[in-house]
C-alpha cells in the first residue's frame, strides 16, 4: 500500500510564486462579487510574488511565518500567521492565522488539517496562548472546519469594503493553544 508524501513546512522565498498561483486561484474561486474580474485580471503575479517572498525572508515581526502544505515538492496551500494586532488583542499572548488557503482544486485531501494543525504549533512555540482567526460569515464550509477543530466565537465581527461596493462580513474565532 502506497501513502501520500504530504508535509507542512515552513515556506521559503522560493515557494512565493506557488503561493500566489494558490491565493489568486482562491480569490477567482471565493471573491468574484467583492473583486472586480478586471482589477483580478490586472493583479500582477510577479509584484505578488516579490511580496509574498519578502514576508517569508524579511518578516515585520520575528512572530510572522508564513507556512505552506506540501504533496511531495507542490505547494497545495499555505498559511499566514502573526501577531494578532486587533485594538483588543494582548500581541504578546493572542497570535493569529491572518490566512489560511487551500488551492479549490486540492480541497478536502487533508492539506486543510495539516497546515492548521501546523500553525497552531508554530503560534504555540511562539509562546502564543490564544490563536484568533477571522473567518467570512457567510462561508459555512470553513467555518464549520475551524468550529470542528475546537474554535469558537469570541463576539467580535467586522465588515471590509471592498472595491466593488460590497461587503465581506468577518466574525472572529478563538481557541486556547499551548
Amino acid at each position: 500500500m502506497t501513502t501520500a508524501d504530504v508535509s507542512a513546512r515552513l515556506a521559503w522565498p522560493d515557494d512565493a510564486t506557488s503561493i500566489v498561483r494558490v491565493q489568486l486561484a482562491r480569490w477567482r474561486e471565493s471573491y468574484a462579487d467583492l473583486v472586480s474580474p478586471d482589477e483580478l485580471e490586472a493583479t500582477a503575479d510577479t509584484e505578488l510574488a516579490e511580496r509574498w517572498a519578502t514576508v517569508i525572508s524579511s518578516p515585520k515581526d520575528a512572530r510572522m511565518r508564513v507556512l505552506v502544505a506540501l504533496e511531495r515538492a507542490d505547494v497545495r496551500g499555505f498559511a499566514l500567521v502573526h501577531p494578532c494586532y486587533d485594538p483588543d488583542a494582548d500581541q504578546v499572548a493572542d497570535g493569529e492565522i491572518g490566512e489560511l488557503v487551500i488551492d479549490p482544486a486540492h480541497q478536502r485531501e487533508g492539506h486543510g488539517s495539516r497546515l492548521l494543525q501546523a500553525a497552531v504549533d508554530t503560534l504555540a512555540a511562539d509562546k502564543f496562548t490564544r490563536a484568533v482567526w477571522w473567518v467570512g460569515s457567510t462561508d459555512d464550509v470553513l467555518r464549520g472546519f475551524v468550529t470542528e477543530s475546537g474554535w469558537e466565537p469570541d463576539g467580535a465581527h467586522r465588515e471590509l469594503a471592498s472595491d466593488t461596493g460590497e461587503t465581506l462580513k468577518q466574525i472572529r474565532l478563538h481557541t486556547a493553544i499551548g
